[in-house]
């Protein structure tokens, strides 16, 4: 035993952590390295940002973490999860940290990530609960954002009202608050306007175009373990039947292969879609967990009339509400979704079903292309699927396989490996049918549905020494029936390989290669008609991370992207940016700044690189043409409990006049925005 303390000792240190703000700071990136790159441009971290940030204020009990709570630390694989509430459930709760050391699969680097956001005490109820108690207890947090795009587009300059054109302002603004009381009870509410959305006017009369919120309320009874009330993610499985909010894909991280469910999770992020507003609840007993619920939602989309019956042609995601167009698809569709799952565990097994209806008020029309002949039609859907998982020795194995009624069946099936300390292999199968329906499904795919597809995924991650990293997959899929741009059935294989060296504590530098090929249609003049070309896509990319000092710390990358198709000629893009990042103690005063350098030669060797943002505002930027981006964040601490973020971020383009098209069009080579944010807690 004491032995064993000194070598946790030894190998953990004493934890000399990084001070809070610089922990705080370094949250988004450590996540934004595990989102596959191709979530685009918009993809909103914040759901899981959020939960991240608090429970660095407000770490987790590892004496009454739950799976779901301990699966948003994305960084712990499911096996890793699994291992530790086994461990707590046979050896009882811990007494140190230091006990962390003796799971399976917990290794020093896993441990000195998970330490910030986890401590250890004696389990809370809602015995004793009081008002007093309540004010003396509970917390407050509210947070202000304000943004534009400096240059004005065409959509705002144009006046004629029989013209398309933006209804609103360029001024985006967003208010989040959140009240929450010794993780217990929470309430949320967020509201959002984005640019060119009216403004007290149009359909936005009572302000904001989009609000949210939800009260959630947890260990109510000795049964009733969670309930939320108001807006809602459900999370199941492998996620062929439901997973709203943000999910990982294909990456550099193992753990991202086998999806983590949390089940019922209180929804926080300000994306506008693939979410539930109802009502429902976690009861458990024994070794059942049963989670049933019901929403109601109001789409946007396009709604036209036919013989008295309403027909729904268009279903729209952006969130977006800015011309007449758009204000006319504004919430134009009611949908009714109900259901339930019901889960089950035996010391490593766990089993569950998932039942999931949804009614339209009218009838969803396909397209009619033949692409789109497999798609659903109708105004009701009914989904049913089963899912496992079970853990023996060094091996995680899990899966789900669901079916919708009057459609086909889908399955996804894997297996992680730990062979060794410093080789994890992993492999999933994927079968998803044509006619498979599931409209808040999302699972891993190649394509942007869960349809239509089958694939085996494969890798390895290997682990020489404690400063070396190797990752390699590949990806070997094919698409049974037509697709977007592709008139015949299609395959095509995706592999990456990443070496990191890591010097710890200081710097890290990684070296990646990835390929991917599919294949698309190549017109053809003379013969009037589409064959199947192959594209092939190779990625090359150099990061090099080091710290300076405890004040400055910098970060370059270099990436090529080569492209190919067969009877077209090739391209390539290039992008090279120099990151660097200042922290000041007194005044509570930090900056990052960045200088970028692109030049892609089309549309088709676009890079995509995470940026820095205001908290809870990161995102992926698309580097396309060739020119110079910079940008600057700066975070002051005004007082203890209040903070102000600003970001101005500038586009700078060498032979364009103009830059974006329609009504987002701007005249000039330069597109530059500003962002300014305030937080107060207390």
């Amino acid at each position: 035993m004491v032995f064993r303390i000194l070598a946790i000792i030894l190998g953990i240190g004493v934890y000399p952590a990084l001070s809070f703000g610089q922990e705080e700071e370094r949250v988004d990136e450590l996540l934004l390295e595990q989102i596959q790159e191709e979530l685009g441009e918009e993809v909103d971290i914040s759901e899981i940002s959020e939960k991240l940030h608090y429970y660095l204020r407000k770490p987790l009990n590892l004496n009454t973490a739950s799976e779901s709570e301990l699966s948003v630390l994305f960084f712990l694989s499911p096996q890793q999860v699994d291992n530790l509430i086994f461990h707590r459930s046979r050896s009882g709760d811990f007494v140190s940290v230091l006990e962390l050391q003796a799971i399976k699969g917990f290794d020093a680097e896993t441990i000195q990530r998970l330490l910030p956001f986890v401590y250890i005490a004696p389990p809370t109820s809602f015995r004793g609960l009081s008002l007093k108690k309540m004010m003396e207890k509970d917390e407050h947090m509210l947070m202000m954002r304000y943004g534009r795009q400096l240059q004005l587009a065409t959509g705002y300059r144009i006046q004629e009202e029989s013209k398309s054109r933006y209804l609103g302002d360029a001024n985006q603004y967003a208010l989040r608050y959140r009240w929450n009381y010794d993780n217990q009870i929470r309430v949320a509410l967020n509201m959002e306007k984005d640019a060119g959305e009216p403004f007290f006017r149009e359909k936005q009369r009572y302000g904001f175009d989009f609000y949210s919120g939800h009260l959630e309320a947890r260990n109510l009874s000795k049964y009733v373990k969670k309930l939320v009330i108001g807006d809602y993610a459900l999370q199941f499985g492998q996620g062929l039947v439901s997973w709203n909010g943000l999910s990982f894909g294909k990456g550099a991280w193992i753990g991202s292969v086998a999806r983590q469910g949390q089940g019922l999770v209180p929804y926080s992020s300000m994306n506008e879609s693939n979410f539930q507003r109802g009502v429902s609840a976690a009861i458990e007993k024994g070794a059942m967990r049963w989670i049933p619920f019901v929403a109601y939602n109001k789409l946007s989309g396009k709604v036209e009339t036919e013989d008295g019956s309403r027909i729904i042609s268009t279903i729209s995601q952006s969130g977006l509400h800015r011309t007449a167009t758009e204000q006319s698809y504004r919430k134009a569709i009611g949908q009714v979704v109900y259901g339930s799952n019901l889960a089950y565990q035996y010391q490593r097994l766990k089993l569950g079903i998932t039942y999931m209806g949804m009614t339209y008020d009218g009838v969803r029309i396909k397209g009619s292309d033949m692409r789109q002949l497999f798609d659903f039609q109708g105004n009701s859907l009914h989904v049913v699927g089963g899912h496992y998982n079970y853990s023996f020795r060094n091996y995680y194995f899990f899966g789900e396989t669901a079916y919708s009624f009057g459609g086909g069946w889908a399955t996804n099936n894997g297996l992680i490996a730990s062979l060794h300390s410093k080789l994890s292999l992993f492999v999933d199968y994927r079968n998803y049918q044509r006619d498979y329906h599931s409209f808040y499904g999302q699972s891993l795919s190649e394509g942007s549905q869960i349809a239509n597809e089958k694939g085996i995924y494969a890798g390895m991650v290997y682990h020489p020494s404690r400063k070396i990293e190797w990752v390699n997959y590949f990806d070997v899929f094919h698409f049974p029936w037509l697709r977007y741009r592709i008139d015949a059935p299609s395959a095509g294989t995706d592999f990456l390989s990443q070496f990191t060296y890591t010097w710890y504590k200081i710097g890290k530098l990684t070296f990646r290669y990835r390929h991917r090929l599919r294949q698309e249609n190549l017109a053809l003049d003379t013969r009037h008609t589409n064959v199947l070309a192959d594209v092939n896509r190779d990625q090359f990319r150099v990061d090099f991370q080091y710290k300076l000092s405890d004040s400055w710390r910098i970060r370059s990358r270099v990436e090529v992207m080569l492209f190919e198709k067969e009877g077209v000629d090739g391209t390539n893009g290039f992008l090279f940016y120099q990151d660097a990042f200042w922290q000041m103690r007194k005044p509570r005063l930090q900056f990052n700044i960045r200088a970028a350098y692109f030049d892609t030669e089309g549309y088709d060797t676009r890079i995509y690189a995470y940026e820095n943002d205001v908290l809870y505002a990161s995102g992926f930027p698309m580097y396309y043409d060739k020119g110079m981006r910079s940008y600057l964040n700066v975070r002051y601490k005004i007082v203890k409990n209040l903070d102000l973020w600003a970001r101005y971020a500038m586009t700078y383009y060498f032979d364009r006049n103009d830059i974006g098209a329609g009504l987002e069009l701007i005249s000039g080579k330069v597109k530059s925005d500003v962002k300014i944010q305030v937080r107060w807690q207390w």
